[in-house]
């Protein structure tokens, strides 16, 4: 088993079982081994899913590679909690929050259940503080968990285009200090999509009574949100009604939020458990190995097929929820590379027709492996296992060819492209936005839940380079969008090496 110094590093840091003195006490091949021999059924499987994961094949998420095999035993990453308007409902809610971040995994939750800021409670006689507030405590209570220092705690806070709030809402992250463990998103509807195209205004809605209480343009709010993503990154807008258009569980209720970073829209008390193929693996010279790829799904609807019978359920109506539609998200990481090695250009029809091609197979393979699974595939950002794997994240394009990475702790991982195929090199922020999105689009037809996609913008890009991502979003059905301006946040993740050339940054 080859692995790179980055992928030892995350290794260490993050993954290998330590003694109570902090030392570490697992090998990279150990925890493979630990992890196939919690899942497997018998030997032979036992081994069948060693081997795909020391090849680095096919990683799961990270909570089954730290706790499977372990007292803890919490396997998921995706969660999505509800929230009804009541301090009960709201702190019965924080404290299941803070049973499943410490074991590793992030929630997503709707706040749009609550009564907005200034309305009337009834019990005391005095007025509610809103939305906004309640998500302030949740981030404090995320910063003292930690997830136990081996992952970043990690929330997706939504709020309905039709809240009363909503303009308190989009602006809550614009001084870059608050909501730091939130990721927020607004949840668009038809009708306000359709308002924003036509200059028309939306009625705000108190959920409290589903009285009307006040009207906005929608191109108001529209503009706002584009405002705030150019300047925070946040908030991104999930298209709600299209999540629940093409939900294949529709009878069991309306979804309203997604997991930390949208590729898991849950509903309430669902998990989800995602596993990743790495594409550069499965290519023989610049064709892909369409037998390998299939003999890899069946291992790995298989493997999360287990993941769901071993997990140990933080609460039981996770479990219920969660073994009635036995959700999975396998999806796909290394693709960028893939494509370099292909020769191909990410910005081309071509790397749009492959996307499609690779997608569709890998759906109606899981589809016909995972026939109890309400639903088989997702597009996750695979940000700590592809370092594990040693190649791009997910389906996002190089970031650049040297960058730097920073992980938890503040280790800084350098990475350098080495290719023979310079001619299909292209980056993250040399890439125009439309490319961006029409990829993602491309992964969305043939991916039942969501795709992790963010659209990186260069540092002098316009607030209406922003509107035009949104609305082609829309346009071609994603089921969301994010953007992220380069520069725009006091720290990020990734980092062009400083060339010494202010003008030359991108």
């Amino acid at each position: 088993m080859k692995l790179s110094e980055n992928a030892l590093t995350v290794l260490e840091k993050r993954y290998l079982l330590k003694d109570q003195k902090g030392r570490i006490i697992e090998t990279p091949s150990g925890l493979f081994h630990r992890v196939a021999r919690a899942l497997a059924r018998n030997p032979s499987e036992e081994k069948e899913f060693f081997s795909v994961m020391s090849s680095l094949w096919f990683l799961p998420n990270s909570p089954t590679l730290m706790n499977a095999g372990t007292e803890l035993g919490q396997l998921s990453a995706c969660f999505v909690l509800p929230i009804d308007d009541s301090l009960d409902s709201i702190f019965t809610t924080l404290k299941n929050m803070a049973l499943i971040e410490q074991s590793g995994g992030g929630t997503g939750f709707s706040f749009s259940r609550l009564r907005p800021k200034g309305d009337v409670v009834k019990t005391t006689h005095g007025v509610a503080s809103g939305p906004v507030s309640f998500m302030k405590v949740y981030n404090e209570a995320t910063e003292i968990i930690k997830q136990g220092g081996r992952r970043r705690g990690a929330n997706m806070g939504v709020l309905s285009v039709h809240h009363p709030d909503i303009l308190e809402f989009i602006t809550a992250k614009e001084k870059g200090t608050e909501l730091s463990n939130f990721n927020i998103s607004v949840a668009a509807t038809d009708k306000f999509m359709q308002a924003v195209e036509e200059g028309e205004k939306i009625e705000l809605i108190n959920p409290r009574d589903n009285k009307i209480v006040n009207y906005l343009k929608a191109r108001e709010i529209f503009n706002l949100i584009a405002e705030m993503a150019w300047k925070t990154g946040d908030p991104g807008m999930i298209f709600i009604d299209e999540i629940n258009r093409r939900h294949p569980a529709r009878r069991l209720g309306k979804i309203e939020a997604t997991n930390p970073c949208g590729e898991v829209p849950l509903l309430p008390y669902e998990s989800c458990n995602l596993g990743s193929i790495n594409l550069v693996k499965m290519l023989k010279g610049k064709e892909i190995d369409w037998q390998k790829l299939e003999k890899v799904i069946e291992i790995a609807v298989r493997f999360l097929n287990r993941v769901i019978e071993r997990n140990r359920y933080p609460i039981s109506e996770i479990k219920k929820a969660t073994l009635r539609t036995r959700k999975i998200g396998l999806g796909v990481m290394g693709f960028a590379e893939m494509l370099i090695e292909m020769g191909i250009r990410y910005d081309s029809e071509e790397a749009l027709k492959v996307a499609e091609e690779i997608m569709k197979f890998i759906y109606e393979r899981a589809r016909k492996f995972g026939k109890r699974n309400t639903t088989v595939t997702s597009i996750a950002p695979t940000g700590s296992i592809s370092l594990i794997a040693n190649c791009t994240s997910g389906i996002e394009p190089l970031f650049a060819e040297e960058f730097v990475k920073e992980v938890l702790g503040g280790a800084r991982l350098e990475h350098k492209l080495e290719t023979k195929q310079k001619e299909a090199v292209v980056t993250a922020l040399e890439i125009a936005p439309e490319w961006h999105v029409r990829m993602q689009a491309a992964f969305q037809r043939w991916v039942d839940n969501a795709v992790s996609k963010t659209v990186n913008l260069p540092e002098k890009v316009s607030v209406e380079e922003v509107k035009k991502v949104y609305l082609l979003a829309y346009k071609l059905k994603c089921k969301g969008v994010t953007v992220y301006r380069y520069g725009s946040k006091p720290q990020q993740v990734l980092y062009v090496e400083d060339s010494g050339c202010p003008e030359c940054k991108i």
